[in-house]
């Protein structure tokens, strides 16, 4: 508030008669100085009731600024209105707002405020999975599905930008953004910070691809026969583990049992499984079994850390299935290594009966990302499909490095499961044509038959797009090293590429 000021000057003299005011007598002459110093004490008087005049209204408008908070957004008496009309609150005022999440989304995802606010929220978790908030330098922990948390996120002068620090689910969309009115962008989490993990440089192609050394076990491709019974029953634990990825490379890989890919699952149709899925990692889980059909409501729920879900499905029909966890985002949890193959043989008397070979493999083929050590995967990389390395059973050129062994004669059977998240498998073996392939249901050839004239035709890849399967059979008549690609070439120099070493 401002009180306009006399044109006069402090001793209430006219500044166009020289700053003293005098008194003249009829005849021209200056009248007595006592006139003039009464007149000079009046106005000095006059402004000094003027100054505290001034000081008490500023007084009064600080103490209604300041009490016009009441902690619910509302303005409080005397205060700024803005809480409660939908605007921005009065500079210093403590606002309360009530933040709701819905699915991968704060609602709403901003808000608007002065400088000076001092924000509480009050975080409902309506999703269906863990999530949290962090912002200001404040933090929620982790809030479950259902429940409710307050958080002083402490007092904004510029805008902010928080998100749920919980892997993948800021590149989901969860951020939340407080404008500052008339502020720029600022602080450490505000709208200019990385949406995501920074990008970890690793060595060149020639480096994370070379031999990993002598202590190197590569993942067992050998698969082993269906089990005998009809009931097979397992318990799974869900962990975050770090491990070597690629040579030289560790960062924390998501586990079903400790292994990416997870358990290769096997039986014939009309088998029963039942999967015991516990979480024992610092974040929801859960497991989708494309061999299943079941509603997905409870057994593929997402579970939380210290939680178990039994999940339950008999096989129906043969092939080469994918699981993987169901837990979003699922690209992130799929690239970590929640992902795997479920194997159904066909009935013996059927036309899709599985002739007898000398070995089986199985192959899952998997694009990678790179990220920081004790978090895994990028999650920005992994949303924009920025993959780094491409690998079968979880880890690049591993089979250049530990080949697969046959003899020369031997008919093999391998079983491949691309579980991308997002990248295409032409499967070929350079140096064989296929006798057999077996995709998605049904033969494209089988036995080199062409018509009538068996051993005439064959098929020089296996084509699967992610979440697709199948097998091919192939026999070996020369020694040799015969080797295994993505004959999406780029890809297979990223890492997809194997051998198959033949003797006599």
């Amino acid at each position: 508030m401002s009180i306009p000021l006399s044109p006069q000057g402090p001793s209430g003299a006219n500044k166009d008669n020289g700053g003293a005011q005098q008194s003249t007598s009829p005849g021209g002459k200056t009248g007595a100085p006592s006139s003039a110093g009464a007149s000079q004490a009046g106005g000095w008087a006059a402004w000094l009731l003027i100054g505290i005049a001034i000081m008490a209204v500023v007084i009064l408008a600080a103490v209604s600024t300041l009490g016009g908070g009441n902690g619910s957004g509302n303005g409080g008496s005397g205060g700024a209105a803005g809480g409660a009309a939908g605007g921005a609150p009065g500079s210093g005022e403590t606002v309360t707002k009530k933040i709701d999440v819905e699915g991968m989304a704060f609602v709403p995802n901003s808000l608007e405020v002065a400088p000076g606010t001092h924000l509480i929220l009050e975080v409902t978790n309506g999703g269906d999975q863990t999530h949290d908030l962090k912002i200001n330098g404040a933090e929620t922990g982790r809030i479950k599905a259902g429940d409710t948390v307050t958080l002083d996120a402490g007092v904004f002068n510029e805008t902010t930008v928080g998100w749920c620090t919980i892997a993948g689910h800021r590149t989901q969309g969860m951020e939340l953004t407080v404008n500052v009115a008339g502020s720029a962008t600022g602080g450490h989490d505000h709208a200019m910070a990385p949406a995501a993990n920074p990008h970890v440089e690793v060595p060149d192609s020639a480096k994370r691809l070379q031999d990993p050394g002598e202590g190197f076990q590569a993942f067992d491709p050998k698969l082993n026969p269906a089990p005998t019974g009809r009931t097979h029953e397992y318990t799974w634990v869900a962990t975050e583990e770090v491990r070597e990825v690629a040579p030289g490379v560790e960062q924390a890989q998501w586990l079903f049992n400790g292994q990416a890919p997870g358990p290769t699952l096997r039986g014939k149709v009309g088998d029963k499984f039942k999967i015991t899925l516990r979480n024992d990692g610092t974040m929801g889980h859960s497991v989708d079994f494309h061999a299943g059909e079941v509603s997905p409501d409870a057994p593929m729920a997402t579970i939380e850390p210290g939680e178990e879900v039994v999940y339950e499905f008999t096989a129906k029909r043969s092939g080469i299935w994918m699981y993987h966890c169901a837990t979003a985002p699922m690209s992130l949890h799929i690239a970590n290594g929640m992902a795997g193959a479920v194997i159904i043989d066909p009935p013996s008397d059927s036309d899709l009966e599985l002739a007898d070979v000398d070995a089986e493999y199985a192959l899952v083929a998997s694009d990678m990302f790179l990220g920081r050590k004790e978090e895994g995967a990028d999650p920005n990389r992994v949303t924009n499909g920025q993959f780094d390395l491409m690998a079968f059973n979880y880890y690049p050129n591993q089979y250049d490095h530990r080949p697969i062994k046959a003899q020369v004669g031997d008919t093999i059977r391998i079983w491949v499961m691309n579980v991308g998240p997002d990248q295409p498998l032409s499967f070929h073996v350079v140096g064989e044509i296929f006798d057999t392939v077996f995709t998605e249901g049904g033969f494209t050839v089988k036995d080199g038959g062409g018509g009538n004239a068996k051993g005439t035709t064959g098929a020089q890849v296996l084509p699967l797009l992610p979440a697709q399967g199948g097998y091919v059979e192939m026999t070996f008549d020369e020694p040799g090293t015969y080797t295994f690609v993505n004959h999406i070439m780029t890809n297979a120099e990223k890492g997809q590429h194997g051998k198959i070493v033949v003797t006599e």
